[in-house]
């Protein structure tokens, strides 16, 4: 659903204290854009990650996201809203457009990513509900998680769910920020999130960003040649993930410390792609073999 985004900007002087953690972070209120109409608060950040916070709100936000990425005309930002979010509906601005991405009333804690490519900064904009009679908007805070990659394929929202093809694959092994061979334990759904939770029995961790995979404690007093890590990955319900039997290759990214489903093809049927395409000298990168 787009809007057109023509809307009359008021930039108000807002004072930043000369510290790295405010070109991140921001909060504060929408108070003065309450009393008048035509108030749109604007806010400009410039890390890569951070968070903000909206206090009172009124009327509208719009936070402008410009981090440096080395002049990356690809990019893409997640988004976390809060848990309680809640009294304004939230958009992406791309291209002159507006994209509702959550409406008001509705709470759930997934993950928003979008592709923010071309000359324009990537904008978050979030229009306040109406103020009510008995005060209650003044009770209300709104706030989010940010994340701005250079870059980065990412399966949340934008996901198609179809499998990866060939050229993906070889790829994935070697930009995501996890890397693991191993079972599917369970999968779970969860409708409020709208994801689902594929929890992991892995054999082999290749590669992670920080420990989304941690080796299972059993595992370490046995006598195992080779240790079982345990972890969990996040995707979208829309998919339809299916419990499978055999050993699969999960690849994915990271967004606020969750690990979110890339390719994930059996491992045997990896294992002939790759094999295949390092033949040919086609492989992006080396891969352990074992």
């Amino acid at each position: 659903m787009f809007f057109s985004l023509i809307v009359l900007v008021h930039f108000l002087a807002l004072r930043f204290p000369h510290s790295a953690a405010d070109l991140c972070n921001w909060t504060g209120s929408g108070f003065p854009s309450a009393l008048d109409s035509r108030i749109v608060l604007q806010v400009r950040l410039r890390c890569t990650q951070g968070s903000v916070r909206w206090v009172y709100p009124g009327q509208a936000l719009r936070v402008v996201l410009e981090p440096n990425l080395s002049s990356s005309i690809s990019t893409t930002v997640c988004i976390k809203p809060s848990s309680s979010f809640s009294g304004a509906s939230l958009f992406v601005e791309r291209g002159g457009r507006l994209e509702l991405l959550l409406t008001d009333g509705h709470r759930p804690r997934r993950v928003f990513c979008f592709r923010a490519d071309g000359p324009r900064t990537p904008a978050i904009y979030l229009q306040a509900s109406p103020l009510q009679s008995d005060g209650q908007w003044s009770r209300r805070t709104m706030s989010f998680r940010y994340e701005v990659l250079r870059n980065r394929s990412v399966a949340t929202d934008e996901a198609s769910c179809r499998p990866c093809n060939d050229a993906e694959l070889l790829m994935a092994v070697c930009n995501s920020d996890f890397v693991v061979r191993g079972y599917i334990r369970n999968i779970s759904n969860h409708v409020e999130s709208q994801t689902s939770v594929v929890k992991v029995s892995a054999v082999r961790v290749y590669s992670q960003r920080s420990r989304l995979f941690r080796r299972d404690r059993a595992s370490l007093a046995s006598t195992q040649l080779v240790p079982s890590w345990r972890g969990q990955i996040a995707a979208p319900l829309q998919c339809g993930i299916k419990p499978g039997d055999g050993e699969f290759l999960f690849t994915g990214s990271e967004h606020f410390g969750e690990a979110w489903l890339g390719c994930a093809p059996r491992y045997k049927d990896f294992l002939s792609v790759y094999q295949a395409a390092r033949e040919a000298r086609l492989n992006s990168c080396d891969f352990p073999l074992d």
